[in-house]
């Protein structure tokens, strides 16, 4: 705990230290001289000083209480324009964000904050370790989440190629406390799993002002189990054969790639027992500055276990070896259950610490985080199952050390009819990524290292940003940023084969341009158009995290270049944000995209690995429509979306079976709708659909079958929510999410039906 400790010493101390230049700006529709909430007030001239030009679409806290259930933060997101959060069961770790033009594979091209802390883990561009920290943020502390779309802003690095999505949480004005709790149920049914799966979580918070210091801390628990996250499946072979163990059981079915397999059992059964602790504290200082401190401790443990199918005419399950079903020799690895077999241990801390300031015409904020996985194991068995499951070989996976730091100084200056927004932005990712061998993997002590992957990145920018009321109808919106990116100390090691190599150092500076042009044709017509290039650098793990393929070990590519978009968006809408109808038609080609596809490892081999590379370049051309509606008749609101876009690789030297095919896990259609009607002030009932189509899961799309584990299936989803005031600090909600138990994949098998009742109590 002291390193903690003094960590958050030297972050304050050289906070405190920078040199306070100053800096706020109006938000459209919003006070930034209101101090009754000091937090809410800190990130509305936060984003005043940005004076983002981008289409943006909000949910506020009182939506949130009476339209979604919410039990975790990203359910927040799921009826906004466009986005779908890839959130496989509560308490998921693992849920990455999609957008307009990326799926839920490229986590990195998107950022999610928490007053000004950064959620997302840019550490890779994937769906384990580098998916967002939403875990640190819990829905009854929100005061409104905004989402940004496009890299128009420069106030913004290129991850802001897909959206912004920024969380603003409250501080209290007067002593105040809640408790909430909440159940879900689901019921859950496919192939021979059938389980009714109980989630339930628990918080409270309690806050109060004294004269010029805020203090807030939150507490909360959730305790979770999830239907299977993968199969085991075999493939069929293509004869018959009377070799192998008589066995029966398990279900025929087909891969994504449309061949005829077995599907052996249910893996990747989740059960889980998570906290999270945060405190934060605002104090109000002379001269209009405000110094807010918020702290996190997230707390996860996670068992996954498997359910087999399929047994021998001896009794035993079918976990591994030669089994002879219905004529068929299916030979079983030991890995097709152990790998999906595991426990996890996770404790990890968020700090922020940021000093504002405002004036009559020239605002300031200085913002510094750090996040650190203080411990990440996970450990695996080797030996086949069920002796596995008490014990033996395994392996054990250490991410501690990994995380990032970030600091942020930030100003605008208000010169008549101009903006000037400017700024300073540093971070820092390490990935820090040890497999041990150990002879029990539940409760053994580490053994040997058997693989390393290490390395750091490091960006410092300087982005300035000019917004010009050229005349009260017309501003134009102006900036660049320049990057100085760096990547160094990639290391990888494996025992076996013999591996051991430090990795190349990287380096590029960069400039990215943006404009924005927005023009007010009436008092209710807003026409913006917005153009803006961004360079997404490789993460530390696309340069660095090792990978073992059979007898071949290697980095995915230590010599990635960034990926190069270019964005174009025309945007009218009609209305204030809160009761609009919004048409945006946008354009994204993106040269080098980086993207894993098969290509081979050593030059001139015709043997095809899967891992990530530079591909030449994509083009995505899409229009979203979306609208909101409050009264549209009496007591009755209603918002939704829809978005179209046709994707595709246009340019592919590594691997031309992909040119003309549309990239991974990319929805041509996506639509949302929400309704709401409020028969009395104490009650709302809301009914909402959310659609995608299919996509797919290769580069090449050659993964036909959507329908199936590991493909992209296409999904209609029904959900219901009825929430009551029924006394003063008493609220009551009811839902279900999923009405029809739809069933379909995302790579992963997804929740169907499941009941919620939600109780919330506020002093």
């Amino acid at each position: 705990m002291s390193i903690h400790l003094a960590g958050a010493s030297r972050l304050a101390l050289a906070l405190l230290l920078l040199p306070t230049a100053a800096l706020a700006e109006e938000g459209e529709g919003h006070d930034t001289k209101r101090h009754d909430d000091v937090l809410v007030v800190a990130q509305r001239e936060a984003a005043a000083i940005e004076q983002v030009p981008n289409t943006r679409a909000s949910v506020t806290a009182e939506q949130i209480q009476t339209t979604i259930n919410a039990v975790n933060v990203e359910d927040t997101l799921k009826y906004l324009p466009s986005l779908v959060v890839r959130k496989r069961h509560i308490g998921d770790t693992q849920s990455p964000l999609a957008t307009r033009t990326s799926g839920v594979g490229a986590s990195a091209r998107s950022l999610i904050y928490a007053d000004g802390a950064l959620l997302s883990a840019l550490i890779g561009n994937n769906n384990t370790s580098a998916s967002p920290r939403w875990q640190l943020v819990s829905p009854q502390e929100i005061s409104r989440i905004d989402v940004l779309y496009g890299p128009f802003s420069a106030a913004y690095p290129g991850n802001s190629i897909g959206a912004v999505v920024n969380i603003t949480t409250r501080l209290p004005d007067k002593l105040e406390a809640s408790i909430d709790g909440s159940v879900n149920v689901q019921n859950f049914n496919q192939y021979a799993t059938s389980q009714v799966l109980p989630s339930y979580s628990i918080g409270g918070t309690i806050g109060d002002r004294f004269g010029p210091l805020a203090i807030f801390a939150s507490a909360s628990h959730v305790s979770s189990r999830a239907q299977p996250l993968a199969y085991a499946t075999a493939i069929r072979p293509a004869a018959t054969s009377a070799t192998g163990t008589p066995t029966t059981g398990g279900f025929e079915d087909i891969n994504r790639a449309g061949q005829p397999i077995r599907v052996l059992g249910g893996s990747g059964i989740e059960s889980q027992q998570q906290s999270f602790f945060k405190f934060k504290a605002a104090l109000n200082l002379p001269l209009d500055m405000h110094l807010v401190y918020v702290g996190g401790l997230f707390v996860n443990d996670t068992q996954a276990t498997a359910e087999p199918y399929a047994f021998t005419a001896a009794g035993p399950p079918a976990y591994s070896g030669t089994f002879n079903i219905g004529g068929y020799a299916y030979t079983v690895p030991a890995s097709t259950f152990s790998n999906n077999v595991y426990t996890i241990a996770q404790r990890h801390w968020s700090q922020s610490l940021s000093l504002t300031g405002d004036g009559e015409r020239f605002d300031w904020q200085i913002i510094a985080t750090l996040f650190d996985f203080a411990k990440d194991v996970q450990r695996v068995p080797t030996a086949a199952l069920p002796g596995a499951l008490t014990g033996g070989a395994g392996n054990i996976v250490r991410l501690d050390g990994t995380g990032w730091s970030t600091i942020d100084a930030k100003a605008a200056w208000r010169p008549g009819n101009h903006v000037i927004s400017f700024g300073y932005h540093r971070d820092r990712f390490t990935l820090a990524s040890n497999r041990y061998s150990t002879t029990d993997w539940r409760i053994g002590s580490e053994g040997a290292l058997n693989q390393a992957s290490r390395g750091r990145t490091q960006t410092d920018a300087l982005w300035v940003q000019d917004a010009w009321t050229i005349v009260p109808t017309l501003t134009l919106t102006a900036g660049g940023r320049y990057e100085w990116w760096r990547a160094s100390n990639g290391f990888n090691f494996a025992a076996t084969p013999a591996f051991s190599v430090n990795q190349p150092q990287l380096s590029a500076n960069l400039f990215s341009p943006k404009a924005s042009l927005r023009w007010h044709a009436a008092p209710d017509w807003r026409l913006t158009a917005s153009f803006g290039q961004a360079y997404r650098f490789p993460t530390v793990s696309e340069l660095y995290q090792a990978v073992t393929t059979g007898p071949t070990i290697t980095s995915p590519n230590p010599t990635l270049r960034p990926e190069r978009a270019l964005s174009e968006e025309i945007s009218v809408q009609y209305g204030p944000d809160s009761r609009y109808v919004r048409l945006s038609l946008f354009n994204e080609e993106i040269k080098d995209a980086l993207l894993s596809q098969s290509a081979p490892l050593v030059p001139g081999s015709s043997t095809l690995f899967n891992y990530v590379q530079n591909v030449d370049r994509v083009l995505t051309r899409g229009l979203e429509f979306a609208f909101q509606q409050t009264d549209l008749l009496p007591r009755f609101d209603v918002s939704g979306s829809l978005t179209l876009i046709d994707p595709r690789i246009r340019a592919n030297t590594a691997f031309p079976a992909a040119i003309g095919k549309r990239p991974p896990q990319l929805p041509t259609r996506k639509a949302t709708i929400v309704a709401t009607w409020r028969p009395d002030d104490a009650t709302a009932l809301t009914a909402a659909l959310r659609h995608a189509s299919r996509s797919f899961g290769t580069i090449d799309n050659s993964d036909p079958v959507a329908n199936t584990f590991q493909g992209f299936d296409g999904y209609t989803v029904v959900d219901l929510r009825a929430s009551f005031r029924v006394a003063k600090q008493w609220r009551l909600a009811f839902g279900v999410d999923n009405v029809t138990g739809a069933k379909y994949f995302l790579f992963h098998p997804f929740p169907q039906r499941s009941f919620v009742a939600e109780l919330h109590w506020q002093l």
